[in-house]
């Protein structure tokens, strides 16, 4: 098995706009892809849930409004007994008193004022019995009518009671579908990639295999044929052999994106870094570095191969020093070429592609 390095550039493009967006559900493109194919079921299946909350919730109510009801008539009969006992007291004590004869003015005048306190503390209690009765069951009165006024409108809107109970979660499922959609190009491109990762995983373990390289110049390199000066470059995969370099760009279209004239030329990308590659190893800082054996012909050049693989379906043109491969050609074409580096110059060299990688910028004259 190939020794794999750095995840697919367009999984880690898709993970970071997902992110950007508080989406972080997903643990792989298939989960992604599953969420997508299965929207309708998911949203069907997040209403019926909630269908089933709100019938939860009226059969919950009415069980609890009938406990309120004999709680409500409970509470009345006792605080209508302690009041009613209370009044009553008040009375026993006012026709004791009644009864008591006073020998001089000054028990006259204390009995005449204790009838008058007790007839006046009943008349009280009298006047406030219903107001106290009902002050101590509100509490019971104003939860039991909330509860009925949430019953009498779920059984009266029942759809409308299911449609506010899910809006949030279905705004939210609506939301990641939405942002998903609008990802479906890093979709198609992490999936095309996925393809041609697992096919070269299929090589033996003297193949090293770098994903999504990307590296920056603080001055621009002059590709002096093409007049374009280069500031960056960045490739799917860089496949490391014995028989040399394979620059890999995996493209994903359709036969309609194929002829699409606003989509980037991937045969202008790859020749962009292949040159800025061949410039950084095939040179005398980086022979040094490589410590590549030496022919007795003389200094040794590390070729590089640009290969484009379309996962989909691939134009019938053929382009100057670029290959156009379909998925099922590419193993086949890497093993037609014949080892020209031991597996020491080969991971020397792949070690020296992912210093440069994770460089990012590169310090240039």
């Amino acid at each position: 098995m190939s020794r794999t390095y750095n995840t697919i550039g367009s999984l880690t493009t898709l993970k970071s706009h997902l992110e950007e967006n508080n989406i972080y559900d997903f643990k792989s493109l298939k989960e992604v892809i599953d969420f997508q194919s299965s929207f309708s079921i998911s949203r069907q299946q997040l209403i019926s849930h909630h269908k089933n909350l709100i019938e939860e919730e009226k059969n919950l109510l009415n069980a609890e409004l009938k406990n309120l009801e004999t709680e409500i008539e409970t509470q009345r009969q006792q605080t209508e007994q302690i009041l009613t006992d209370e009044i009553d007291n008040l009375k026993q004590k006012l026709n004791i008193s009644i009864s008591d004869t006073p020998t001089n003015l000054f028990q006259k005048i204390s009995k005449n004022l204790r009838h008058w306190n007790y007839k006046r503390k009943i008349n009280q209690k009298e006047k406030e019995f219903d107001s106290k009765v009902k002050m101590t069951i509100s509490y019971l009165v104003d939860n039991y009518q909330s509860k009925s006024n949430r019953y009498q409108f779920i059984t009266s809107n029942f759809d409308e009671a299911v449609k506010q109970s899910a809006h949030h979660s279905l705004s939210e499922l609506e939301r990641k579908k939405a942002i998903i959609d609008n990802l479906n190009s890093f979709i198609y491109g992490a999936l095309g990639e996925q393809k041609v990762v697992k096919a070269l995983e299929n090589l033996s373990d003297e193949y090293f295999l770098i994903n999504d390289f990307s590296v920056s110049f603080s001055t621009a390199i002059y590709n002096r044929q093409e007049n374009d000066y280069i500031k960056s470059v960045q490739i799917d995969h860089i496949l490391v052999s014995p028989s040399g370099i394979f620059l890999i760009e995996t493209k994903n279209w359709s036969e309609k994106s194929l002829e699409s004239l606003s989509l980037r030329s991937p045969v202008q990308q790859i020749r962009r870094t292949s040159f800025v590659l061949f410039k950084l190893l095939n040179n005398e800082m980086s022979n040094y570095h490589l410590r590549l054996d030496r022919h007795h012909w003389g200094d040794r050049k590390i070729s590089i191969k640009n290969l484009i693989v379309m996962t989909n379906t691939k134009p019938k043109e053929e382009f100057q020093y670029v290959k156009i491969l379909t998925l099922n050609e590419l193993l086949g074409y890497i093993n037609y070429f014949k080892p020209t580096f031991s597996i020491n110059e080969t991971q020397r060299i792949a070690d020296f592609l992912l210093s440069i990688n994770e460089q990012k910028v590169i310090q240039t004259k």
